[in-house]
């Protein structure tokens, strides 16, 4: 399953992806062989019994269905369902890839927050990463095909060491008739916080982030499960199989090559094989071949999921960062760039290294000439007091004003607010 040709097309060159037209896993000829060959078949056999089979009267009447029916295919929008229908399954096939979940974020947070070297604190962080695996088996048990046939029942699920007896007796013990995938998050939140009791996880910022990973895993493991419970509506996909089917039984009696003696506008060629038909059916049902196959992408299809594959790596790195790999720190070493004011990594021969200016931004390709880059004067941008951001200076006041003539009052010694805005220290000082 999963054909990945992504090496073959990693550098665009002439005919880059013809070559993998002659690919014969996961290809459109393998998808579509069957249902082409059968509409050939079809086809040719109402183009004997039109040629040799009818009678003149029966030929002529036949001639006149041919030519209702060409004219009436034009009315089905094939085009317009199918593509839409396409891009909506496409979509929600690259979402379910996205929601399939991986316990990375879980077992780093479990490898720094879970302590202690002995078998308790291994034993804490083993069964955490268990629960977690656990959960996301139950799910992908459920809407995978392959991992359904490689574990059918729960006892295969304690053999394999996800479960053991006693977590067994109380899984199948609690009564409920829904998917019981949320049981080893609940196992999970107790643990954890019988770890933190324990003193295994230090601080309460740490139990909060075992909790929050724990429920973004847990909401990957939910929003994959619906997944597989709410499908694109039946009827649109009724719709799109009846219009793609319906147009191309029109095109059994409507593309027939007719006596060009006749005189039928269209019809000056006799090619007996109906080329560009066949190729719009390899387009147009292959295209809805495409959506059949990944509308749901656990099954058994050459592109759908490995996820027995996702099953093994999950559970067996999240074992080792939690074990074997916890307190493993390399020792630390200054690297061979320790002196450098500017580091720079070696290159291969077979990786010449570009001779490029640094992308600094677009604007910076930008020419001015050299009277450009002048600054106008202040008095012509419309400031002729200065700078913008200096404060404005008050009038001074006169002393004269309610008593006798005398020298004015200097700024700074009259109002209180006016020493204030000139001078913001100088209240401190009176």
């Amino acid at each position: 399953m999963t054909v990945t040709y992504t090496s073959r097309v990693a550098t665009a060159r002439f005919g880059g992806f013809s070559q993998l037209l002659l690919l014969w896993r996961g290809s459109i000829y393998k998808l579509l062989y069957r249902e082409l060959l059968l509409f050939l078949a079809a086809y040719l056999g109402l183009s004997l019994a039109y040629r040799f089979l009818l009678s003149e009267a029966q030929r002529r009447l036949f001639e006149k269905l041919a030519l209702y029916c060409d004219k009436s295919a034009n009315l089905i929008p094939v085009s317009f369902v199918l593509g839409f229908y396409v891009a909506l399954v496409l979509e929600r096939w690259w979402g379910q890839f996205r929601t399939v979940p991986a316990p990375d974020g879980l077992m780093v947070a479990v490898a720094g927050s879970v302590h202690g070297a002995d078998a308790r604190g291994r034993l804490l962080r083993r069964t955490l990463l268990r629960y977690g695996s656990l959960a996301a088996l139950l799910v992908l048990r459920a809407v995978s095909t392959p991992v359904y046939k490689r574990f059918p029942t729960t006892d295969h699920l304690v053999q394999a060491g996800f479960l053991t007896r006693e977590e067994r007796r109380r899984l199948e013990g609690l009564r409920s008739p829904y998917n019981k995938f949320w049981v080893p998050c609940a196992w999970f939140g107790a643990l954890a916080g019988q770890a933190r009791r324990e003193g295994r996880v230090r601080d309460d910022c740490a139990l909060k982030l075992l909790m929050e990973e724990l429920n973004r895993f847990r909401a990957h493991c939910s929003l994959l499960f619906h997944y597989d419970w709410i499908s694109v509506p039946l009827v649109y996909t009724q719709v799109v199989t009846i219009a793609v089917y319906t147009f191309f039984l029109t095109c059994l009696i409507g593309r027939q090559f007719l006596d060009p003696a006749q005189g039928y506008a269209g019809h000056e060629l006799d090619l007996g094989v109906p080329v560009f038909t066949l190729l719009q059916f390899f387009f147009y049902v292959g295209w809805l071949k495409v959506a059949e196959q990944l509308i749901n992408p656990f099954g058994e299809d050459d592109d759908d999921f490995e996820t027995n594959t996702l099953i093994d790596r999950n559970f067996q790195v999240s074992m080792l960062a939690v074990d074997e790999l916890y307190g493993q720190v390399p020792s630390l070493e200054r690297d061979r760039y320790w002196d450098s004011a500017c580091a720079q990594a070696p290159y291969t021969a077979a990786a010449p290294r570009q001779r490029q200016p640094a992308f600094r931004g677009s604007a910076f390709d930008v020419t001015l000439a050299k009277e450009e880059m002048q600054f106008q004067p202040l008095e012509d941008i419309g400031d002729p007091l200065g700078d913008p951001l200096d404060p404005p200076i008050p009038p001074p006041k006169s002393s004269s004003e309610g008593g006798g003539g005398g020298p004015e009052t200097p700024p700074g010694f009259g109002d209180p607010q006016e020493r204030w805005l000139l001078h913001p220290s100088a209240e401190h000082a009176v």
